[in-house]
């Protein structure tokens, strides 16, 4: 298991960070301690993903990050300015969805982006009614501009939210939950749409229960768990570093799960033809040889590799129904 990160100073700041926390902290009445000691580094132009189990302090860091509310102690950095003591110079440089879209139901989709940019001081109106049927077009909802909010699924109301946070260009992009609700090519389409900002340079940091989804569309990840970070950095390193599942194809699986068992793999799983299990602290050569050596008819062996979710359980001690 990776040591929880630990930050630099202030004056240490990454160069190229989007956003940059230093001991971030947040205490509520009566105690709670929602965040503890948060660094938190996010590069520019990285597709950011921010994952923890229920409670673990990503909501209330993303409020920190927006300026929604102060921090205990510690600092946090968002384009390179303090916040939320800078939040009105950093915040029309940044479209945000945060637990889901406030929306007007008795306005129509289009009339609702309508409203969110007429109160933008720095929006053009001279441009607005363009930038509105480009927004909605991007997010597919184009065909139903004209209905009502409150007719709107759920689904909707997420792209709705999300064409409302693309209303201007954006250096950052915050997404909370931004595929929930969604069909499954809704889904595809949201992810190929978080690829296409990130790669005009917008950079993209978003929450998610789904890990196959972050796995999918991130270029880095952070894990949360209580309160603290316990680790961030590249998806791909964070998955190569999880223990893949040893695996043997075999037409003997009771005996390979037996042999299995006494060289001490835990967590063993038959299904057919397949025996799974987690390796033992042992040289793979030395297992196979001991299947082999006890009769077990050994037509596959090899570790599987490791996803994000093997490295998330490993690092948290929990299961991936991480929406907090």
């Amino acid at each position: 298991m990776e040591e929880p990160v630990t930050g630099a100073a202030d004056d240490e700041e990454p160069t190229h960070a989007v956003i940059a926390t230093r001991g971030l902290t947040k205490r509520y009445r009566g105690g709670q301690l929602a965040v503890d000691g948060l660094d938190l580094t996010v590069p520019a132009g990285s597709v950011f993903g921010f994952l923890g189990p229920n409670g673990s302090g990503k909501t209330t860091t993303i409020r920190m990050l927006m300026g929604l509310i102060e921090p205990t102690s510690g600092t946090a950095r968002v384009l390179g300015r303090p916040v939320p003591r800078a939040a009105r110079a950093v915040l029309p440089q940044v479209g945000a969805l945060i637990e889901g879209p406030a929306l007007y139901g008795f306005l129509s989709g289009r009339d609702n982006l309508l409203r969110y940019d007429a109160a933008d001081p720095t929006a053009d109106p001279r441009t607005r009614p363009g930038r509105v049927a480009a927004a909605l077009d991007r997010v597919g909802l184009t065909a139903a501009a004209g209905k009502k909010a409150k007719a709107y699924s759920l689904g909707m109301r997420q792209r709705l939210g999300l064409a409302a946070a693309l209303l201007q260009p954006r250096r950052l992009l915050v997404l909370d939950e931004p595929t929930n609700g969604l069909d499954p090519q809704g889904m595809r389409e949201i992810r190929a749409l978080v690829r296409e900002l990130a790669s005009d340079g917008t950079t993209v940091f978003l929450s998610s229960h789904l890990l196959d989804e972050i796995e999918q569309v991130c270029t880095h990840v952070a894990v949360m768990t209580r309160g603290r970070l316990v680790t961030q950095g590249p998806v791909a390193e964070l998955a190569a570093g999880a223990r893949g599942r040893l695996v043997v194809t075999t037409p003997d699986p009771a005996d390979a799960a037996r042999v299995l068992k006494e060289r001490g793999a835990t967590d063993l799983v038959i299904a057919g033809d397949r025996v799974t299990a987690e390796p033992p602290d042992q040289d793979p050569a030395e297992v196979n040889a001991a299947l082999v050596t006890a009769g077990v008819r050994v037509r596959g062996f090899g570790l599987e590799r490791g996803s994000l979710e093997d490295a998330f359980v490993a690092l948290t001690g929990e299961g991936f129904d991480v929406a907090g």
